[in-house]
């Protein structure tokens, strides 16, 4: 599989609203990839489920989605630890019916525990999802997100390990966050090789054959993400990060999230065909 493009949501220019026109438009686009929004919360029954996921086979579109932003495996209450389970597992249940590959997720907060006791109950959560999923045979990527703020779990070591520690766990790598949460300091070419030869090395072909990238523009501060920019409105280099992920010879998706959503996506499409 060839690196593909789309868009995080409906595409702007949908004329209808709902996630069988973004698909169709998304066709239209000429791009291949959309990422159907479940952060607040799986609002698709199943029945819905299903005839989103015939008309992406029909226009030959590759779907993934992003779950809820309500999980938190760190939280202080149990009974919250329990709902971000079922949040994730209900998740995965309609991306199986819509024929999904990857569920994206932001996995915790680190609150004032040290980075390994979060690891720990991070992982323990997802070795209980997977128990759950596992029986269900449903074998949809989990995909942890390398998250924007100092105060979240996800930098790229953490989300590097899970990958290596739990069945069915791969990494989002998201390079606007990896931006902010270094205050700016992964810019360049040589920056985006080492991600993605630490993550390459890491965890192997199953994920250089089917990576999950996040790419807009970003504003940060001291404390990291503030919110996504367009990409020229911002200093991401993303011509050198392309060109990065081109030399690595990556398979997988690209899901742009910037504020123009499919002028940025088909921006880097374009880029990225042109090396």
């Amino acid at each position: 599989m060839p690196l593909l493009f789309g868009t995080a949501g409906v595409p702007i220019s949908a004329r209808e609203n709902s996630s069988e026109g973004g698909v169709r438009r998304i066709r239209e686009l000429n791009l291949d990839v959309l990422e159907l929004e479940f952060v607040q919360g799986v609002r698709m029954g199943e029945e819905k489920a299903r005839k989103v996921g015939v008309v992406a086979v029909e226009e030959n579109v590759a779907l993934s989605c992003h779950g809820p932003y309500w999980i938190n495996f760190n939280s202080r209450e149990v009974e919250k630890v329990a709902a971000s389970r079922d949040r994730l597992i209900h998740t995965a249940r309609i991306a199986k019916i819509l024929g999904v590959r990857s569920v994206i997720f932001h996995p915790a907060f680190y609150h004032d525990d040290s980075t390994e006791t979060v690891f720990e109950r991070v992982a323990r959560e997802l070795f209980a999802v997977r128990e759950v999923l596992q029986e269900q045979d449903n074998n949809v990527i989990l995909r942890p997100e390398t998250t924007g703020k100092w105060s979240q779990f996800g930098n790229l070591e953490e989300t590097i390990r899970l990958s290596q520690l739990v069945p069915g766990v791969l990494p989002c790598i998201d390079f606007s966050h990896l931006h902010a949460r270094t205050n700016g300091r992964i810019n360049s070419y040589d920056d985006f090789c080492k991600v993605l030869n630490q993550t390459a090395e890491g965890i192997g072909d199953r994920w250089v054959k089917n990576a999950h990238f996040h790419i807009s523009g970003i504003e940060y501060g001291p404390k990291g993400e503030k919110r996504h920019l367009v990409l020229k409105e911002s200093e991401l280099n993303y011509e050198e990060l392309l060109k990065a992920i081109h030399s690595f010879k990556i398979e997988g998706l690209v899901i742009c999230e910037s504020p123009n959503l499919e002028e940025d996506a088909l921006l880097m499409q374009e880029f990225y065909k042109s090396l």
